[in-house]
């Protein structure tokens, strides 16, 4: 009688002992797929976060848009040249940092009268011809003394070159030169001595 229940006491050890192992076990492997449902939980969370917070900037950038067009648009009926000040400035600061390139029309590189055609078109929806040539015979002659805000000036700079730039008031102008997007004075000699005529686009 001793001898069988020697031999199965250790077995009943080994029973006993093997079972809260497999618990164990169980309860790990729940526990870190719990793990992983808060892990994703979390992860669903921030991306559905980040998703929401696109959606408000957007909104909130074309409330902005909204708002500054409606700030231009009564700024213009109490002062437009204060106004068109604005919008050509607004424009600059788009451009200022674009090289010369002739014949360009983009932010890879622009020239004098593409710039000044796009300056037109897309801050007063105001339509001007492409070259400095076709430029010259738009709206109405002034004289470079009678010169406002927003008046196109021109130069005769070679034997067929011509050049274009846009008066900005006290006697500077900007314009795409040949070191890019800047502002110039009119009487700085190379351009007091090629000025040629001034149109005046928008009065």
């Amino acid at each position: 009688m001793i001898k069988p229940l020697m031999v199965l006491t250790p077995l009943l050890f080994i029973f006993v002992g093997c079972q809260p192992k497999q618990d164990v076990y169980v309860e790990n492997t729940v526990n870190i797929e719990k793990k992983n449902d808060s892990i994703s939980t979390i992860k669903n969370t921030h991306k559905e976060t980040l998703t929401q917070d696109k959606k408000l900037l957007n909104k909130e950038s074309s409330i902005q848009k909204e708002y500054k067009k409606l700030i231009i648009e009564a700024n213009i009926k109490q002062d437009p040249t204060l106004s068109r000040n604005e919008a050509f400035m607004e424009f600059y600061n788009e451009w200022k940092n674009v090289k010369y390139r002739f014949g360009g029309n983009s932010k890879r590189g622009i020239d004098c009268s593409a710039f000044t055609q796009r300056a037109f078109k897309e801050k007063f929806d105001v339509k001007i011809p492409r070259t400095t040539w076709t430029q010259v015979k738009s709206g109405k002659a002034v004289k470079k003394s009678e010169l406002i805000l927003g008046d196109l000036v021109f130069f005769k700079t070679g034997k067929r070159d011509r050049h274009v730039g846009i008066y900005m008031g006290d006697g500077t102008f900007m314009h795409a030169s040949i070191k890019g997007v800047k502002f110039t004075k009119l009487n700085k000699p190379f351009y007091k001595k090629t000025y040629w005529t001034s149109r005046r686009i928008i009065n």
